[in-house]
């Protein structure tokens, strides 16, 4: 759908300046962003490669074991039908410690794997489950204490103070994920009394 709409809206700026007779606007903007990119890239790569530097030695020192550790308890009783001892439980652990400290790309292969032991659980229905949705819910809201990127794109347009945004990205993200977990909630205990109609 996104391939769909990015299309529609490329054509549509095309068709647009043709027939205005300013086809070469399109090049400039197309070429005058490519080049934008790549020197924002250039810029982020020294920012980024020392941020995640910081969070391999994080991650090597155990900070996220000791975070997933700490987080078991609550994920128990967000994942009721999920066996505390199954494998998708400590990858759910796992990816939402990750999504916290920053660590995306360690996060990734933690979500995958939760997602596949997620649907073992749910007997390889077509239909989403319920830890699913919720898993899914909050990957998506997750609270992020360290938020590199952001911080990496602010020093690549000169920032003055860059991580002046932590504050406030740790409070958005608090707000999101707090919401998600309520909202989950209610569908869930609304899915869970709909179902107990239909069985009555």
């Amino acid at each position: 759908m996104l391939n769909v709409i990015w299309l529609a809206l490329l054509a549509g700026g095309v068709l647009v300046a043709a027939l205005n007779g300013q086809v070469e606007v399109v090049t400039e903007a197309a070429l005058g962003a490519a080049r934008g990119a790549v020197e924002v890239c250039f810029d982020l790569v020294g920012v980024m490669a020392l941020w995640l530097g910081i969070m391999r030695i994080a991650e090597k020192a155990g900070l996220v074991e000791a975070l997933a550790w700490g987080l078991r308890p609550l994920m128990v009783k967000l994942f009721p039908s999920v066996p505390p001892s199954h494998p998708a439980m400590g990858a759910i652990i796992l990816n939402l410690s990750a999504n916290m400290l920053g660590l995306g790309n360690a996060a990734t292969p933690f979500g995958m794997k939760a997602m596949r032991g997620l649907q073992e659980l749910n007997r390889d229905s077509d239909e989403a489950s319920e830890a699913m949705c919720t898993f899914l819910a909050l990957n998506t809201s997750c609270i992020t204490f360290i938020p590199a990127t952001i911080i990496g794109i602010r020093a690549s347009f000169g920032s003055a103070n860059p991580t002046e945004i932590v504050g406030a990205t740790i409070f958005a993200t608090s707000c999101s994920m707090l919401l998600a977990v309520t909202v989950d909630y209610l569908f869930r205990t609304r899915s869970c009394w709909g179902r107990k109609n239909r069985a009555d």
